[in-house]
């Protein structure tokens, strides 16, 4: 018999061989609620306000709370589309821009309790959070620094109004996940009856220190949002995509909300950033944050969703896609349809990783508790990692046969810190390794998109980062392919051209508004339209008898006759929203070459990659002799900055044959541009 003594030492001798020093953080690193946050990836935002009984994304701040009047408000229903689509969480506007607020605050009148809704008794925060814990949400509140309906906005007076109402909110209503504060504030408003702008040191008005210790000491698991964090940051667009290259790390004491060089500078993170304040995504399902009824048939298509999808989630960002409730006080009929639509692709992207079923090897691994097989085991709390020093090496995947993907999907242990800088895929044929795509950036989740390619063997290749890579999962995924749309254009002559965007596939159309199918006419040449008409156009397979989703265009008049004496003028309605016209005094005359009844007019801001010009205030005018003008509309185009979307001007229908738009305030002081006009006749 052996010597018991013996064995105990052999035992801890084979233990002590077989421990590994765990790896060193690579600074900086999320606290434990960023990583919660992060497990997230997919949230919902509720726009739902006065706004949405406006008409409007800003209001001014003079509303009256009886405006504010839904006819059948479910929050529930909003839980339910939320949990149906896969998102872990609901973030409602308590407070937007124009001051008013959803739940009975002791601090305004400006309020749900002095609205018709609930005869005055309602607390819209509280149907949301019971909705939201229904259905197992998390809970988030965006509440607006700025407000355009206090008499003492920019002064101290309303930052003692604004903790006041943060106070409530976060006192009242349980666990909040996210607290969103938005970056616009200051300009002009209604100010309770000033009407006059007030601009404020976005800097050190609001005493962002002290506010964001009272929403730690309130709500100390709840993330913080605003542009520069301090918890979680804005990504810069209102796109919903995130960068090829994006950090979760910040150099945040050099950025503050509504710092106006943040989208340039600072959006994408730093390699060597300070602190860690990931990326959030934020965009609209619609156009517009608010509900517009003329904005129906332009709810995001599919493939639409699906590339945000891949541009946020995709690329270590999560993904915050906006629901303008509408009027009833519902989710749309046509909203709700699209995002279950881009639910279920997700999941069948998804449905298989390929990885599993395959052999994993490494050529280089840290030992016992971080080999190969780690990275595939479903668990993100274990990772592959390398040897000190090291930051070169290859996970390979042998499948045993030949397989189709095209897709691979990579994350990190970021609770170490996020590391990798530059990685790439290749596949093994015919004996040799060819690169099919490349990467910079991983963080928490990473997802290249690449034509099918079908091999026996793959490897991921990391080339340099800041530290050893910790890849915590790989994933490879043959995502079955999206029938796309056709793609549409229009000369000024009004001749429409259809193109398939694939090989194969068969174009039909309509313009009584019915829903085109195989049945429908076919497109084979430019066709004309000259008035106003409703297109809706789909891609057919003919094989497979499978049908895209509906393009649906509305057209107005063809621009053959308009003319502008102004130089370049003609830029801004050429039906090429990538021209435009920079105008020399501020507006933009045009001549439409005979008297129309007119109800209104779109104009598109310039879409260059560095814009500028922006019209923030305007005023439209008509003319049927071209000396003779008169004023039909004056307003602001709210938003415009963050989301360069098409604008509408309408108004009751009058008769012109001259149009003027001028610009009475761009938003950055610079000529006004016009990157494409329009007219509407109905």
């Amino acid at each position: 018999m052996k010597n018991p003594l013996f064995l105990t030492l052999l035992l801890l001798l084979t233990f002590c061989q077989e421990k590994v020093t765990p790896p060193t953080a690579v600074e900086p690193v999320p606290h434990p609620r960023q990583i919660a946050w992060q497990e997230l990836e997919f949230y919902g935002f509720v726009h739902f306000n006065m706004n949405t009984f406006s008409d409007r994304e800003w209001g001014f701040g003079d509303e009256k709370p009886e405006q504010f009047n839904p006819t059948a408000l479910d929050a529930r229903q909003w839980a339910r589309i939320a949990k149906e689509a896969g998102m872990k969480g609901l973030i409602i506007t308590a407070k937007h821009h124009d001051g008013f607020v959803l739940w009975p605050s002791a601090y305004t009148e400006h309020s749900v309790k002095n609205s018709p809704w609930r005869d005055g008794k309602g607390d819209l925060i509280r149907e949301f959070v019971d909705a939201c814990r229904e259905y197992g949400l998390k809970v988030g509140l965006y509440y607006s620094p700025w407000d355009r309906n206090h008499p003492d906005y920019g002064k101290p007076e309303y930052i003692t109004y604004m903790r006041n109402q943060l106070t409530e909110l976060l006192s009242n209503y349980g666990d909040i996940f996210e607290v969103w504060f938005d970056g616009a504030n200051g300009g002009t408003g209604w100010y309770g009856g000033a009407n006059e702008e007030r601009k404020v040191d976005k800097l050190t008005y609001y005493d962002w220190p002290n506010t964001h210790a009272l929403v730690r000491d309130l709500q100390p698991n709840a993330m913080l949002f605003s542009d520069a964090g301090p918890d979680v940051r804005w990504v810069g667009n209102e796109h919903g995509f995130a960068y090829e290259t994006t950090w979760s790390n910040l150099m945040r004491d050099s950025v503050y909300a509504g710092m106006p060089e943040f989208s340039e500078k600072w959006a994408t993170g730093q390699e060597n950033g300070t602190h860690w304040v990931p990326a959030e995504s934020d965009v609209s399902i619609r156009p517009g944050w608010y509900y517009h009824a003329y904005e129906d048939h332009k709810v995001k298509s599919l493939p639409q969703l699906m590339e945000i999808y891949y541009n946020s989630i995709g690329r270590n960002s999560s993904l915050l896609i906006n629901f303008p409730v509408d009027t009833r006080g519902l989710i749309h009929e046509k909203d709700e349809e699209a995002i279950l639509k881009m639910a279920a692709k997700i999941r069948e992207d998804f449905a298989n990783n390929l990885a599993l079923d395959a052999r994993i090897s490494a050529d280089l691994e840290r030992g016992k508790g971080y080999e190969a097989e780690l990275a595939i085991d479903g668990d993100y709390e274990t990772y592959w990692t390398l040897p000190d020093a090291q930051v070169q090496a290859s996970l390979e995947l042998d499948f045993g046969k030949g397989v189709t993907f095209n897709r691979l999907l990579l994350q990190e242990y970021t609770p170490l810190g996020q590391r990798v800088t530059a990685f790439e895929l290749e596949i093994e044929t015919d004996g040799q390794w060819k690169k099919i795509a490349e990467g910079t950036t991983i963080g928490y989740k990473r997802i290249l998109r690449f034509p099918d390619v079908t091999a026996e063997k793959a490897r991921v290749n990391f080339i340099d980062g800041k530290n050893i890579p910790l890849i915590s999962e790989l994933g490879i995924y043959n995502a079955p392919k999206l029938l796309l749309p056709p793609a549409f254009g229009r000369k000024k002559s009004g001749e429409v051209n259809l193109k398939a965007l694939d090989e194969g596939l068969e174009v039909y159309y309509t313009l009584d508004g019915t829903e085109p199918d195989p049945s429908s006419p076919i497109y084979s040449q430019e066709f004309t339209i000259d008035a106003a008409a409703t297109l809706k156009a789909i891609s057919y397979d003919p094989v497979k008898k499978e049908k895209s989703e509906t393009l649906q265009v509305d057209l107005d008049l063809a621009k053959a006759l308009w003319n502008s004496s102004q130089k370049d003028g003609e830029k801004a309605f050429d039906e090429n929203p990538n021209s435009y016209f920079t105008s020399t005094d501020n507006s933009l005359t045009i001549e439409l070459g005979e008297s129309l009844e007119l109800t209104g007019l779109t104009y598109l801001p310039m879409q260059a990659r560095y814009p500028s010009g922006f019209i923030q205030e305007y005023s439209l005018e008509l003319s049927t002799d071209g000396k003779t003008w008169k004023e039909v509309s004056r307003g602001e185009f709210d938003n415009i900055v963050n989301s360069p979307i098409e604008q509408r001007v309408q108004f009751e229908k009058q008769n012109g044959r001259y149009i003027r738009l001028k610009a009475l305030k761009t938003v950055d002081d610079n000529p006004a541009t016009f990157g494409e006009v329009g007219v509407l006749t109905r």
